[in-house]
C-alpha cells in the first residue's frame, strides 16, 4: 500500500507547486494523480526489490489543460525514489523532450521539497565518436574512407570530407567549449558530415576503445547511472528493448516508465521490427564487401593466423548468398509479370502475410547463409577486441583499430538482411496475428530491382514481452488514446495488460461555451474529388476571415495543392502551404503575422493536425476538408484488416473508424490550446451527416457547440 509518508509528500508538493503558478486545483489533476499513485504504490516487491504484482500499468487519457506532465511528475518521482528505482519518462516529440527538461522538471525542484537528479537520454547517433574525428583528421583514414565508399552507404568521397568543420569541432572540445553532442553544437551539421562522426552498437568498441575516457556517449551514460529521472523518447526506450533491455537505459525490472504522447508507442514499435530489403542492391553490396575485405586479408601479420583462415570462407559464404538471391530474383520474375506489375501499380501485398513455398523455402536459405556470412564477420571482429586486449592472433592494434568499426557497419547491414530472411522463411502462429508481407517493384529496364518487405502487423505481443511483463511499472498517457470513447483500440494494438488501471479524465476547457462545430450540408462527398474540391474552395472563398489565423487540414496533397492554385486573390495573398518551407519556418511565419495584425491562412497535411500549437488569436478556425480516413494502401493495416476479417469482425467498424475517429479528436484539438481559447471547426464532409458512423464519430468529439 501506498504509505502515508508518500501520500503527504505528493500532496505537499502538489499544493506548493500550484501556489507557486498562482494556480487552482483542478479535478482531473487530482484523479491522474490518484491514480498514478495508487498504480504504482501499490505494486508488492520481493525479497530482491522484485516485481510481485500484475496489475502495475495505468493507462490514462488526460484532455488538453489537465497538466498532465506535473500530475505524472508529482506522483511518479517520490515513488519511484523510495522503492529505488529509476524513472523514465518518454516522450514522441523534441518540443515535449524540452518542455520537461528545461520547464516542468525544473519547476519542481525549485518550488517542492522533491529531491532528485534528471538527465537526457540519447542514443549513440546524436554523440561524436572521437574514433572517427580523429580519423577525417587523417589523411590515411581519409584514403581509406574513400576506398569503402561503395560499401557503406553512409560513407562520402575522402574530397567531400568537410575537414574544416572537423577541425573546429575538434578545437572545440580540446577548449572544453563542446562536450561532442549533435544537439549542443552552435552551428549547423550536414547530415552527411554527421554521419561520418557517429557511431551504433555494433561499431562501438566500448571499453576497448582508447578514447573510452573522453567518451561523449560514455559520459553521458555515466549521468544516466546516477540520475532518478531519465528524459528519454519512445525511439530510444523501443531500440533498448531490442538489445534486451538495459543496454543504453536501465533495465525494465529496475525501472518505472511514463511514455507521454503514449498513443504513438504501437506504431513506433512496429517501426522497430519492421525490414525491406533489396535483392540487387544486396547482391551489389555483397559483392562490393567481397572486393574490399581482401585489403582486411592483406594487412594481417600472418595468413595462416584464425582471423586469415576465417576470411578464407567469406568469399564462398558471399557468393552463396549471391546465388540464393539470384534464385529469388529468377522465381519472382514470371511471378511479377503474372501480377501485371508496372512503374505505376508496383506493389503487391502477399494475402494474409502467406508467401510461396518456394520463395519461404529460399528465404530459409538466404537466412542461414547469412547467418554464416554473420557469424565469420563478428568472429574476425571479437578477434580485433582480443588484440586490444593482447589476446588476439594475427591482427595488430592499428588494424584492430581501424577495422573493428568497420567490421561492425557491415555486421548492421547484414543483420538488417537477416531480419528480413528469418521473417520470410517463418510460418506465422494461427494462435496470434500474421506478419505482413510484400514486394515492391523500382526503377525501369536495367536499373529495375525487386524490394521485398515485412512486419508485424500488431505490436502488441511484442511489447507485452519485452516492455509490460518485465518493467516494474509504467504509466501510459495521452490526450487520445480512446477511440470512439473506448480504449479498445489501444489495447489491440498496444498490448497493454486487461487488468490496468484505467481512467479517462476530461479537459478543464469549456467546449460549449468556446468552440463551435460546422458540419456544412455540402452537395458532394469527398469520393467525388473534383466537385468536392471546388466546393472547398468556394467555401473557403466565403468563410475564412482574412484578417485571421485559420488553419485547413486536408488528407490529400494533390487536394491541398489544388485548392491553393484555386483560392481568390485576396486569401492567396495570405496563404502559406506545407511543403514550401520547413514547418518551423511556416508557423514562424504565421505567428508573426498575426503578432503584425496581419491575417494567416495555413494549409496543412496529417503533421499539422497533431502538435501543432497555436493559442489565442494565432489559430480562431480549424478547416478540416473531410474525415481522415487511412490511406489504403499500406500493407500493414492491409493484413491487418483481413485478418479481423478472417476472425468474423468488420474492419471498417473496428480500424478505419476508430483510426478516423482519433485523428478527427487530433485535428480538431487544434483550436482550443488554453482556458481563453475560441473559435470554430468547420468540417467539410457530408457522411458525418448521411451515413450511420457519423453521429459516432461527432460524439467522440469533445462536447463542442453544435
Amino acid at each position: 500500500m501506498l504509505s502515508d509518508e508518500l501520500k503527504t509528500q505528493i500532496q505537499l508538493a502538489y499544493r506548493a507547486s500550484l501556489e507557486a503558478k498562482s494556480h487552482k486545483p483542478r479535478a482531473g489533476q487530482r484523479q491522474m494523480i490518484g491514480a498514478i499513485a495508487r498504480t504504482l504504490g501499490n505494486i508488492k516487491q520481493g525479497s530482491e526489490g522484485e516485481r510481485l504484482d500484475e496489475k502495475h500499468v495505468a493507462v490514462i487519457e488526460a484532455g488538453t489543460g489537465t497538466g498532465k506532465t506535473l500530475s505524472y511528475c508529482l506522483a511518479a518521482i517520490p515513488i519511484a525514489k523510495a522503492r529505488g528505482l529509476k524513472l523514465i519518462i518518454s516522450t514522441a516529440t523534441v518540443a515535449l523532450q524540452e518542455q520537461i527538461l528545461h520547464k516542468e522538471l525544473p519547476d519542481l525542484l525549485e518550488h517542492t521539497d522533491l529531491v532528485f537528479k534528471y538527465t537526457l537520454a540519447k542514443g549513440r547517433g546524436r554523440y561524436l565518436c572521437l574514433n572517427n574525428l580523429e580519423g577525417f583528421l587523417n589523411s590515411e583514414e581519409q584514403a581509406m574512407d574513400d576506398m569503402f565508399a561503395g560499401l557503406f552507404e553512409q560513407h562520402l568521397h575522402s574530397d567531400d570530407v568537410n575537414t574544416v568543420l572537423y577541425q573546429e569541432m575538434d578545437a572545440a572540445l580540446q577548449k572544453g567549449d563542446w562536450d561532442g553532442d549533435k544537439d549542443n553544437w552552435a552551428g549547423i551539421v550536414r547530415d552527411q558530415d554527421w554521419r561520418r562522426l557517429t557511431t551504433d552498437h555494433q561499431q562501438c568498441t566500448n571499453r576497448n576503445c582508447a578514447n573510452y575516457s573522453a567518451c561523449p556517449f560514455f559520459k553521458a551514460r555515466a549521468e544516466i547511472e546516477v540520475a532518478d529521472v531519465i528524459v528519454a523518447n519512445h525511439d530510444l526506450v523501443l531500440a533498448d528493448l531490442s538489445l534486451g533491455g538495459g543496454a543504453i537505459l536501465t533495465p525494465p525490472k529496475d525501472t518505472i516508465y511514463v511514455f507521454d504522447e503514449g498513443h504513438h508507442l504501437p506504431d513506433k514499435a512496429i517501426g522497430h521490427f519492421r525490414h525491406e530489403v533489396r535483392l540487387q542492391q544486396s547482391i551489389t553490396w555483397l559483392r562490393q564487401l567481397e572486393k574490399n575485405l581482401v585489403n582486411l586479408k592483406q594487412e594481417l601479420t600472418s595468413e595462416v593466423s584464425l582471423t586469415g583462415n576465417l576470411l578464407l570462407k567469406i568469399p564462398q559464404q558471399i557468393q552463396s548468398v549471391v546465388n540464393f538471391i539470384q534464385y529469388a530474383q529468377q522465381g519472382l520474375a514470371p511471378y511479377i509479370q503474372g501480377l501485371g506489375l508496372d512503374q505505376d501499380n508496383n506493389q503487391h501485398r502477399f494475402v494474409f502475410g502467406q508467401i510461396p513455398d518456394e520463395l519461404r523455402q529460399l528465404a530459409y536459405s538466404l537466412q542461414t547463409s547469412y547467418q554464416k556470412l554473420f557469424n565469420s564477420i563478428e568472429n574476425i571482429q571479437d578477434e580485433c577486441k582480443k588484440t586490444k586486449q593482447n589476446e588476439g592472433m594475427g591482427v595488430t592494434p592499428e588494424t584492430a583499430e581501424i577495422w573493428q568499426p568497420i567490421l561492425g557497419v557491415i555486421l548492421g547491414r547484414l543483420e538488417q538482411c537477416i531480419g528480413l530472411w528469418r521473417l520470410y522463411s517463418a510460418v506465422d502462429d494461427q494462435n496470434f496475428p500474421p506478419n505482413a508481407r510484400w514486394l515492391v517493384l523500382s526503377g525501369q529496364g536495367m536499373e529495375q530491382d525487386i524490394e521485398l518487405g515485412g512486419s508485424p502487423i500488431l505490436a502488441a505481443n511484442t511489447l507485452k514481452q519485452q516492455l509490460w511483463d518485465k518493467c516494474f511499472g509504467a504509466v501510459v498517457t495521452s490526450a487520445t488514446l480512446t477511440a470512439l470513447n473506448q480504449f479498445h483500440r489501444f489495447n489491440m494494438r498496444s498490448g497493454v495488460p486487461r487488468e490496468s488501471e484505467y481512467l479517462r479524465v476530461m479537459s478543464p476547457f469549456d467546449f460549449q461555451k468556446n468552440g463551435l462545430l460546422v458540419v456544412p450540408n455540402m452537395q458532394h462527398e469527398p469520393g467525388r474529388v473534383e466537385q468536392h474540391t471546388a466546393e472547398i474552395v468556394a467555401y473557403l472563398d466565403k468563410n475564412v476571415k482574412a484578417a485571421k489565423g485559420s488553419l485547413v487540414l486536408f488528407s490529400s496533397r494533390r487536394q491541398m495543392e489544388e485548392v491553393a492554385q484555386s483560392l481568390s486573390a485576396g486569401l492567396q495573398e495570405i496563404l502559406l502551404m506545407q511543403g514550401e518551407q520547413s514547418k518551423r519556418v511556416i508557423l514562424d511565419s504565421h505567428k508573426a503575422r498575426i503578432d503584425e495584425g496581419k491575417g494567416s491562412l495555413l494549409l496543412g497535411l496529417a503533421s499539422f493536425a497533431e502538435g501543432v500549437d497555436l493559442p489565442g488569436e494565432y489559430l480562431t478556425c480549424v478547416y478540416i476538408a473531410k474525415i481522415p480516413f487511412a490511406v489504403p494502401d499500406d500493407p500493414v493495416e492491409a493484413t491487418l484488416a483481413e485478418w479481423i476479417q478472417k476472425r468474423g469482425g468488420n474492419p471498417f467498424m473496428e480500424i478505419t473508424i476508430p483510426d478516423a475517429s482519433l485523428r478527427l479528436v487530433q485535428a480538431t484539438g487544434r483550436l482550443l490550446r488554453s482556458e481563453q481559447d475560441s473559435g470554430e471547426i468547420h468540417i467539410l464532409d457530408k457522411r458525418l451527416r448521411t451515413k450511420r458512423y457519423g453521429p459516432q464519430l461527432i460524439s467522440s468529439l469533445p462536447p463542442y457547440r453544435y
